[in-house]
């Protein structure tokens, strides 16, 4: 991680809410969703705040080898977004503590503020990382995880 990635570092992403990511299709297999408001999810829209973090993360990685992983999310869903629309997610670092990166983010559709809230991204060696992961799958009950 480069030492550049420092507190008052400031980004922003944009990307369009796909149909996929309403709450009647991202939910699909759930009878009780299907009936619900065809509306950008909260569970979908966290993925996008932590993806506008890792993208203003990516110029201070040596990716891929070095990577980030959320480890907690304190978000506010304000309002709701209908596929179709474009969101633009701004972030600030908050904090850089070691491998973690602290982080404020906001998202706004294209007519009002939808999003706000805290998140947090540890930074990762892939391969040290991966390896963690094989030797607990390889630990599971019959040698692999469903």
């Amino acid at each position: 991680m480069s030492p550049e990635l420092q507190p008052g570092l400031r980004f922003a992403w944009q990307y369009t809410v796909p149909p996929r990511a309403t709450v009647p299709q991202l939910y699909h297999d759930t009878p009780f969703c299907r009936d619900m408001p065809d509306v950008l999810a909260t569970g979908y829209l966290v993925g996008m705040m932590e993806l506008a973090c890792v993208h203003g993360m990516l110029p201070f990685l040596d990716w891929p080898r070095e990577q980030s992983l959320g480890t907690m999310v304190s978000f506010q869903h304000l309002a709701p977004t209908p596929p179709g629309m474009l969101l633009r997610i701004e972030g600030e670092v908050l904090a850089v503590e070691g491998q973690r990166v602290r982080f404020k983010v906001q998202a706004w559709d294209e007519q009002e503020r939808i999003c706000e809230g805290t998140h947090e991204r540890c930074v990762i060696d892939a391969a040290r990382f991966n390896g963690r992961v094989d030797r607990k799958r390889h630990a599971a009950p019959g040698g692999t995880v469903a």
